[in-house]
């Protein structure tokens, strides 16, 4: 599979005009909110992973790189491996009171448990 184009354009697919210029708009990533404002939600899945454990953490607002510094800081702290993928920070194994205390102490104020 390729990459994603992200350019997007405005709802024109074909043209028989040989002079016609495509109109591109370009996605703009969110402003990164303070971590006071932010309001992260971490919760344990098993959905389409055979089984198997792992911690998300949702409702990141900012940019991707933002992201993933933020889920490179917590892989090392918790000492598991994971990813970023789909603005979610996915941990291995269940990592949730671990992850609340880290985001809580870095100013993430409003980080609750979510789900059982």
């Amino acid at each position: 599979m390729g990459k994603k184009n992200k350019k997007k354009r405005d709802g024109i697919v074909f043209s028989t005009d040989p002079d016609f210029e495509y109109a591109y708009r370009e996605e703009a990533e969110p402003e990164a909110l303070p971590p006071n404002q932010q309001r992260l939600r971490v919760l344990l899945d098993r959905k389409q992973r055979k089984g198997k454990e792992v911690t998300l953490v949702d409702g990141y607002v900012g940019p991707e790189e933002d992201l993933k510094t933020l889920g490179k800081r917590l892989k090392s702290q918790c000492g598991v491996g994971g990813s970023v993928k789909d603005g979610q920070i996915i941990l291995q194994g269940d990592q949730r009171d671990q992850v609340v205390e880290l985001l809580i102490s870095e100013g993430f104020s409003d980080t609750k448990r979510s789900g059982g």
